[in-house]
């Protein structure tokens, strides 16, 4: 076994510990959180069903983004779009045998990293070009669209210049699943793009990149506009209220 090899291994295991203990740390805050006030964000659903549709509107369609600029939900539903077909295949690389849908996908979406791609640059470009969005944006933020940006054009260039060993990578990954070390081809373009989103991996549930499993937690969202109708009264509250 080459040292990459060992070195990529290690590096994985590790990155998807950090990922899969950090998602359950950060989800399990985010129900402890509590919730004393009804704010949902008006016009707002007076049912659980809608609040159900509301929730789908808005991780489907972005809804409220779509309501307040349209130029950065096109490139929202862009990216997010491009990323949903770029993340479907790769699935190529990690079932044996691949699902057929997968295999669609690959065969019709062969740019969708192009798309993605384009999407991050206009995105990450707006916080030089408006001021407004230039004050707010922090380090943080252009390093989380630099490391995408990264990872899409890491990527393309595997497919478009590099000719990477497709076969010998999926045995790898394979073999990382059921703990049976294969050896990863000697690529530096594949290294770099398996470096850059392991570090993604990585710092993903301490950044603004968990907004994904957030916005199903958002009291602005997921509340039914009933104040009028049902007393709001948040679980440490009631306890409270019994004592």
């Amino acid at each position: 076994m080459t040292v990459a090899t060992i070195f990529f291994t290690v590096l994985y295991y590790a990155a998807a510990a950090i990922f899969v203990v950090g998602m359950v740390v950060k989800i399990a805050s985010f129900v402890r959180t509590p919730a004393p006030l009804k704010i949902p964000t008006p016009p707002a659903p007076t049912t659980t069903g809608g609040v159900l549709l509301r929730m789908l509107r808005e991780i489907v369609l972005f809804q409220s983004l779509f309501k307040s600029n349209r130029w950065i939900w096109f490139l929202g539903i862009l990216f997010h779009a491009s990323l949903l077909l770029v993340l479907t295949r790769h699935l190529f690389g990690f079932l044996q045998p691949t699902w057929f849908w997968a295999v669609w996908v690959q065969t019709y979406f062969p740019y969708a990293g192009f798309v993605m791609v384009a999407a991050l640059v206009g995105l990450w470009g707006r916080r030089f070009l408006v001021e407004r969005i230039r004050y707010i944006s922090t380090y943080s933020d252009h390093l989380m669209l630099a490391l995408l940006v990264g990872i899409g054009a890491s990527g393309l260039a595997m497919r478009f210049i590099e000719d990477t060993d497709l076969v010998t990578m999926k045995a790898f990954f394979i073999g990382l699943m059921s703990f049976d070390l294969q050896p990863l081809p000697v690529q530096l373009g594949l290294y770099i793009h398996l470096l850059l989103v392991a570090l993604l991996m990585i710092v993903f549930p301490f950044s603004k990149l968990l907004h994904v499993p957030g916005v199903f937690f958002s009291p602005s969202r997921n509340q039914t506009d009933d104040p009028r109708a049902k007393r709001h009264l948040a679980p440490w509250a009631a306890k409270l209220e019994k004592t």
